[in-house]
């Protein structure tokens, strides 16, 4: 009885020793600095905004950033090019959660 207790306690203390060490090398804001991704379908698109309806059917309308990156099926395109219904992958800024760096829509009627 007491070598499994022995056991479980020494296995115990290497679980939180590695999870304290993987903390460790995060930085504690890791959340807000870095890129979250939205999936959904387009609802409306126009040259600066974009509203998706996403997973949970929740609508968003989101800025699109000057610079931002759109492709249609891995090919370069425009946001007024995407038409309601298109499934979007959109990449928000890091710094501004309703600002979208980068757009990465599915035209094609085969997608799985």
């Amino acid at each position: 009885m007491m070598k499994r207790v022995l056991s479980l306690t020494a296995a115990l203390a290497v679980v939180v020793f590695v999870t304290a060490a993987y903390a460790a090398d995060k930085p504690a804001d890791n959340k807000d600095n870095t890129n979250s991704t939205v999936i959904g379908t387009v609802t409306k698109a126009a040259a600066d905004s974009i509203t998706i309806t996403d997973k949970d059917g929740k609508d968003r309308t989101l800025t699109v950033s000057k610079d931002a990156k759109v492709t249609c099926d891995g090919k370069e395109c425009k946001v007024t090019d995407l038409k309601n219904g298109t499934m979007v992958t959109v990449t928000l800024n890091a710094d501004h959660k309703d600002q979208v760096d980068k757009i990465d829509a599915k035209t094609s009627k085969d997608i799985k």
